[in-house]
């Protein structure tokens, strides 16, 4: 037995947890990642501050971004470790809310513990406090219950054991694991218990892989053989079960095209020659034409999400759906017939129940990514030019010259994208999260150094950019990462850039500064809403913001912090400041002033948006025609 106080039995306890996968054993938890406040720093501060053991204490700038910075971490050692984070009672307790909903749409373990009010009540309210009159049991962190997979609140210290085991239980399982939140009530942390020895032994859980059952399989199996023409989706379950090589094999032996969802992306090769690529509304071209023929899709580890399905638009009525998925939830999903297990084992049941089998694609495969690949050198080559003078007069009513005066620069979004990958390493992390990046990087990254592109397009979360980047260099060490992040989502959240430089851990952000939330004005302006509200521009003298643009010197303002910047306005410049960052040591900066409007296409892809059923303005009135059209033609679940 061992008298300790709640914190330093945490903290113990943490120190002393493994995991352990195909045979191979990991430490579990890394570290914690802290802005210490009230309600956190006497208790698991002093904790930390007595006897950390082997954590390390991380100093986080925002909770929410260094809870991002978590998550990219966990992500990119693929679930077997992580970085726990501490918050004080209030502001610092909600801002991480965010990064646990992220954190859980994702499926990675995220360990939250934000500080809570005082247990006994004496003191209350007490700084920070969040009271509701109708019951005082209620507090900031009530809030985090729908956005986690596990919440509980230590009221006394002997519940941190049922507690933690049930952390512990979710944080490894591979079906829903996600944010787990243990609110620490601060006066309960400075309390002593007498916790048994065994507590602290070393504990190693196994992630396992979920065997398939041999009838679930048989079910899958009978309709892949009675399909002509298949197409398999490799979302992050292949990621996460190390079953690129095997579903690229499989494919191969089928003659099954395969595309990627994001977050299969880098599971798989992007040279396969069976790769159709991204796949739905972010979409290419020879994936998306492939899908619109399929006649049984094969989900593998996919959550179908409305991007990856089009809004269940992209494929045949009468197209069949059969999935292999750790999680029953998902497995169900677009009626699908099931097999619950893990990815690669079931694509290797799955493969022996089939035989011999092939589909009855000839040249089709061929014929679609020679399109992609005559479209992609379009885009790669996609230059400032006259062609933008009719664009720019009927948006912003303003001739090219005065434009590209203002915004700053004359490079298209593309030709960047296109310009990035062929200069920095093969091997370098790609992170990226919101706006209109990941839509032309699903379509125009290409990778096949596994587990390198870290997008978040599950919950599309403004501010991960540069957050990940971080976690993705805190795990990989070793290897070049880049931060690819809007303007908008650079102002939004960029505070753990600081952190980069505090850690000495090298991060490179690619800012794309097209003058505003450019992917959600193209949303509004193309579904007859006007330019409300979505670009960076001065409110002019009819009150409305439609004013001058705000022209923003984001090279400045990393510099200040020590950042190595730069700033480009040319391709030509792009590439000089992209070479010259590698020789870098300290994170780096490229304000990269893009042209607006300069995004890849949607490739016959149909997204489904609320849109107003009444207007005045036809414009709108032609776009609930058109989301009606598309209704029609949609899967109803």
């Amino acid at each position: 037995m061992a008298i300790m106080t709640m914190g330093q039995a945490l903290v113990k306890f943490l120190d002393n947890q493994y995991v352990s996968f195909d045979g191979k054993e990991t430490k579990f938890v890394d570290g914690i990642f802290t802005v210490f406040g009230h309600g956190i720093v006497c208790g698991l501060g002093q904790a930390l501050d007595e006897n950390p053991g082997e954590l390390k204490v991380y100093q986080g700038k925002n909770e929410q971004g260094m809870a991002h910075v978590a998550t990219s971490f966990a992500k990119q050692n693929n679930r077997r470790k992580i970085i726990a984070c501490s918050s004080s009672i209030g502001p610092g307790a909600a801002n991480m809310i965010t990064a646990a909903a992220t954190a859980t749409v994702n499926n990675i373990p995220l360990l939250l513990f934000p500080a809570d009010t005082f247990a006994c009540r004496q003191p209350d309210p007490v700084l920070q406090q969040f009271e509701q009159p109708h019951s005082l049991s209620i507090t900031t962190n009530d809030a985090y219950k729908p956005v986690c997979r596990y919440w509980d609140r230590i009221v006394r210290p002997e519940q941190l054991m049922s507690a933690m085991t049930n952390a512990m239980r979710v944080l490894t399982d591979t079906a829903n694991t996600g944010a787990v939140c243990i609110a620490l009530c601060q006066d309960v942390e400075g309390e002593s218990y007498d916790y048994p020895d065994y507590f602290f032994t070393k504990r190693v859980h196994k992630i396992t892989r979920i065997a398939p059952a041999d009838d679930e399989i048989s079910d899958i199996a009978e309709i892949l053989k009675a399909s002509k023409k298949p197409l398999v989706i490799a979302g992050g379950g292949v990621r996460y079960s190390e079953a690129g090589r095997t579903v690229e094999a499989f494919c191969e032996k089928h003659n099954i095209p395969f595309a990627e969802t994001q977050n299969g992306k880098s599971a798989v090769l992007s040279s396969h020659k069976l790769n159709l690529g991204g796949v739905g509304v972010t979409g290419n071209l020879s994936a998306n034409v492939i899908a619109k023929e399929a006649d049984v899709i094969l989900g593998i580890g996919t959550r179908f999400s409305d991007f990856t399905t089009a809004s269940k638009s992209l494929f045949k009525a009468d197209a069949k759906f059969i999935t292999i998925n750790t999680d029953r939830f998902d497995a169900y999903k677009l009626s699908s017939v099931k097999a619950v297990c893990d990815a690669k084992l079931g694509i290797e049941a799955l493969d022996n129940a089939i035989g011999d089998y092939k589909t009855e694609y000839t040249t089709e495969i061929a014929d679609a990514k020679n399109a992609w690949f005559e479209e992609m050198a379009k885009l790669s080559e996609y230059k400032y030019s006259e062609d933008f003078e009719p664009i720019i007069k009927a948006r912003y009513e303003e001739t090219i010259p005065e434009f590209v005066e203002k915004i700053g620069g004359t490079i298209t979004q593309t030709s960047a994208l296109a310009l990035i990958r062929k200069i920095i390493d093969d091997d370098a992390i790609a992170v990226a999260a919101a706006g209109s990046l990941p839509g032309c990087m699903q379509r125009m990254w290409t990778t096949d150094a596994p587990n390198s592109y870290n997008m978040e397009y599950g919950y599309s979360c403004m501010g991960y950019e540069i957050a990940g980047a971080l976690g993705s260099k805190m795990a990989e060490p070793d290897k070049e990462v880049y931060a690819f992040c809007g303007d908008g989502s650079y102002l939004m959240l960029h505070s753990e850039l600081v952190t980069s430089i505090q850690e000495n851990k090298k991060i490179n952000v690619l800012l794309f500064d097209n003058s505003g939330f450019g992917c959600i004005n193209n949303l509004q302006m193309s579904n007859g809403i006007g330019n409300l509200a979505t670009e960076f521009r001065k409110r002019d003298e009819n009150g409305n913001l439609l004013g001058e643009l705000i022209p923003i010197d984001f090279a400045m303002s990393a510099a200040g912090y020590g950042v190595k910047t730069y700033t480009a306005k040319t391709l030509e410049e792009l590439e000089a400041a992209l070479i010259d960052s590698k020789k870098q040591n300290v994170s780096t900066l490229i304000d990269i002033k893009v042209l607006p409007k300069s995004m890849t296409d949607g490739y016959g892809a149909w997204w489904h948006v609320g849109i107003a059923s009444t207007s005045s303005k036809e414009a709108v009135n032609t776009a609930f025609k058109n989301k009606d059209e598309n209704l029609r033609k949609a899967r109803k679940f």
